[in-house]
């Protein structure tokens, strides 16, 4: 195809799925390297996004705020601010809109832009009637590698497979902040990352288990737990569990300040959540555990593995049929955890007491 001098790539949410997507930028670079590329996404959803120099713009789209002007009544202001969106999406002439998300809430946004070509990325709701084309995604069988989806579209495009690797710019002010925290905490250059944290319970693994991953780490590493301010009572619960083992930062960072504190540890070991696939995309030996939920199996990175037993039932998705027992996911003990962090290149010393 010709090159298009503006492209609009649309991912609003969610971000383990905007950490995944980003290997389109440098894809889309290398593609068209005089191109203009803008990613629309919600705002909240940004932050990993703003500081990539390789991204002309970041567009927020306030969903939040406009949620609440719906919900309070004030359709007129509404309105007036959807509107001056849509026109200031218009006077962008985009000539290329990817929309990655394959929604309605997406789609309409892609069609908002009055693109010629409008490209979505295994489209339904009725956003398939809103592009000019739409691209399936390959299946894991077919394809079982992080992102998979959106390096088919970049290929589909042209870009080489090679070109696509995930792309998470961290500010030099991000990682000033993380050292200080590392400093207050007595958190030296030895610690791994936990990542427990998610929206839907079937994808957790067992609270007493990562307190039992923490006490089994070798002497003189620590354990630092990441998550949001959501996340704060179950972290409690983790740290009471851990009997003073482990480091709690959850609801203390940002998220760039997650990818400074992960880019510098030594591991990393989180559940299908996004900072499980930020520990990849800053290329730290991370362990996924995955059980109702199957993104991907191969991690693409030599120092990284995903632990992941089938059953019968797997992958449920978001209908869990062991009346909550979670067997998936209570395959995973804190012993096969520790034997399989222990096997990642660079990760753990070569001799060390692994309790």
């Amino acid at each position: 195809m010709n090159a298009p001098g503006r492209i609009l790539i649309i991912r609003l949410s969610a971000i383990g799925d905007i950490i995944m997507a980003s290997g389109l930028i440098p894809a889309l670079r290398e593609l068209w390297p005089e191109a203009h590329i803008a990613w629309l996404a919600e705002e909240g959803q940004t932050e990993l996004l703003r500081h990539n120099p390789r991204l002309d713009r970041v567009i927020g789209l306030p969903r939040a705020r406009w949620k609440a002007l719906r919900q309070s009544g004030h359709y007129r202001e509404l309105t007036r601010d959807m509107a001056a969106m849509v026109r200031e999406l218009r006077g962008e002439r985009y000539g290329l809109v990817l929309d990655l998300q394959g929604l309605l809430k997406s789609g309409v946004w892609a069609r908002a832009t009055g693109a010629a070509r409008r490209i979505g990325l295994a489209s339904r709701e009725g956003s398939q009637w809103l592009m000019t084309e739409v691209i399936p995604s390959p299946s894991l069988e077919d394809d079982p590698s992080i992102g998979k989806e959106y390096r088919d579209l970049a290929v589909r495009l042209g870009a080489r497979p090679e070109s696509f690797v995930m792309d998470i710019a961290v500010p030099a002010a991000a990682r000033d902040t993380a050292a200080a925290l590392r400093d207050r905490a007595s958190i030296g250059k030895d610690y791994v990352v936990f990542a427990p944290f998610t929206t839907r319970p079937q994808k957790h693994w067992f609270d007493e288990r990562w307190a039992e991953l923490a006490q089994r780490l070798p002497s003189g590493f620590t354990p630092v737990m990441l998550g949001g301010p959501g996340d704060k009572a179950r972290a409690a619960a983790i740290e009471a569990l851990s009997e003073g083992r482990l480091v709690n930062l959850v609801g203390q960072t940002t998220l760039t300040e997650c990818a400074a504190l992960i880019d510098d540890a030594r591991a990393l070991v989180g559940v299908d959540t996004g900072l499980t696939h930020l520990g990849l995309a800053m290329n730290t030996p991370t362990l996924a555990l995955f059980g109702s939920t199957t993104p991907y199996l191969d991690t693409t990175r030599t120092s990284s593995r995903v632990l992941y037993e089938p059953r019968d039932c797997s992958p449920c998705h978001r209908r869990p049929t062991c009346a909550g027992r979670f067997d998936c996911m209570r395959v995973h003990t804190a012993e096969s955890v520790m034997v399989a962090l222990a096997g990642l290149p660079g990760a753990m010393p070569e001799t060390g007491d692994a309790r």
